[in-house]
């Protein structure tokens, strides 16, 4: 057996490949719209990529089935359940898809979404164990939430029920010693407590993950559809365009480097732009209007959260990562990039007037400005990042809610935002000042600046 995980940390995302070196038959499965290490990887090993299975239809990144099938020829694979625009095969619960002496069955696990699977990989000719690819059902540490498929008209509560049922008679009747690959692992927001270890066993499981310790269902539903970290935006649009016959993946080679004429044309026309330097390079000197997406963090999460599904996006990239930067947005759905800045120095210097400046305070700051009573303080952590603690008299709105619910800070203060580390608060900021909040600064360090605060004596 030929058998490799691909993770990529910025998504939280893996992708499989599986293959027979006897037969040199391979298949992927949850492959991102960027094909071209499993192709190279497969070629390196003898092996042809003769289909896709999607565990699921993903809500958190577009799968590259539809890339894969044109530069391969394989066909395309999803639970019976699953309806898409595209010709694909029903997989069924028992079916088994022979490489040769590998063999894959399929187990159906609905929960996360109706149509999710799980599929079982092994060798005929020996005894090792099983490995359980297990997409979005169990997670090192948790089990998929049943929320993200409300937008294509489930009931969160029926899926609930559902994956209580997956997990309890069918994924937790494997042996124990039976190999846990998820298709995420911590960081991704399709669940709340995944752990960052990027595989497990059955039998570890059963032990340790709160979500499926011996309860109700009623208990069970009640534990998953509550405490779920806030939904990005682009989750709905993701989830819609896996189920569509959409335009492949743009190479590095369609980037346009734009000149600070064609830059000045294009916000002139609308468009968005996206500055990926990091936030001091952002807050010393950027566009005015401009979003702040450092590109060193999870940079196309936060993109979709930020931008939507017709943006067309000017990208400012550090040196020589415009075309990383392009390839991220696309790992996610967003296609409509203008062109790329790489030579932001000569961009500012060209378009002087549009430039500007931005704040970020220090810890001590903040404390001055809470005493002097003006001041709103927005976290925008996840909310089980707040209950471990906040910044007396701090509003919270998560960052995946901050574009629509922005209105509810008014505009009569000075505003303050602060996010964990000081990342997630440089995109906040950036984007209240975009929709006409002022002035707006971000704390410097975040509330771990703040735990480790000297507090201000008070007489």
């Amino acid at each position: 057996m030929f058998f490799q995980q691909y993770y990529l940390q910025c998504l939280s995302q893996a992708t499989y490949l599986v293959g027979d070196e006897s037969t040199g038959r391979a298949i992927v499965i949850d492959p991102r719209r960027d094909i071209t290490q499993f192709l190279a990887d497969a070629e390196a090993h003898g092996l042809t990529i003769e289909g896709v299975i999607n565990t699921h239809f993903h809500a958190d990144f577009v799968a590259g089935h539809l890339e894969m099938a044109q530069a391969t020829g394989a066909w395309i694979a999803y639970g019976q359940q699953a309806e898409a625009d595209y010709e694909f095969h029903r997989l069924q619960h028992g079916q088994h898809v022979s490489l040769g002496t590998v063999e894959i069955e399929v187990l159906e696990t609905p929960g996360h979404t109706w149509e999710s699977i799980t599929l079982l990989v092994r060798e005929t000719t020996n005894d090792d164990p099983a490995i359980a690819l297990t997409g979005d059902t169990l997670f090192v540490g948790d089990v998929g939430r049943p929320d993200l498929a409300v937008s294509v008209g489930a009931s969160k509560d029926e899926l609930a029920r559902a994956l209580y049922r997956s997990l309890h008679d069918v994924l937790l009747t494997l042996p124990d010693d039976t190999l846990v690959y998820p298709a995420h692992g911590a960081g991704s927001a399709c669940g709340k407590n995944i752990s960052s270890e990027l595989h497990s066993t059955i039998g570890a499981q059963r032990s340790m993950n709160p979500a499926v310790q011996p309860m109700s269902e009623s208990e069970f539903v009640e534990l998953i559809t509550s405490g779920q970290p806030a939904i990005p935006g682009y989750f709905d649009l993701d989830a819609v365009l896996n189920r569509r016959e959409r335009p492949l993946l743009r190479t590095s080679d369609e980037l346009r480097t734009l000149t600070p004429v064609q830059v000045r044309s294009a916000i002139a026309d609308g468009a968005v732009v996206l500055d990926a330097r990091s936030p001091d390079e952002f807050a010393e000197q950027h566009l005015a209007g401009s979003l702040n997406i450092g590109i060193d963090g999870r940079f196309a999460e936060t993109a979709g959260m930020m931008l939507g599904e017709h943006d067309r996006t000017v990208i400012i990239a550090p040196s020589r990562r415009a075309a990383e930067a392009a390839l991220r947005l696309g790992r996610v759905g967003l296609d409509r990039v203008v062109g790329v800045v790489e030579d932001s120095a000569a961009v500012f210097a060209e378009l002087s007037d549009q430039t500007t400046s931005s704040t970020r305070v220090t810890v001590d700051e903040l404390e001055r400005k809470l005493s002097d009573d003006g001041v709103t303080v927005v976290d925008v952590r996840n909310p089980g990042e707040r209950e471990l603690g906040a910044i007396p008299g701090s509003r919270h709105i998560p960052l995946a809610e901050l574009a629509r619910r922005h209105q509810e800070l008014g505009g009569e203060e000075d505003i303050v935002v602060h996010c964990a580390g000081g990342w997630r608060s440089s995109v906040a900021a950036s984007l209240l000042r975009q929709y006409g909040h002022h002035p707006v600064a971000d704390l410097l360090g975040g509330y771990d600046a703040w735990q480790q605060r000297t507090p201000v004596a008070t007489g």
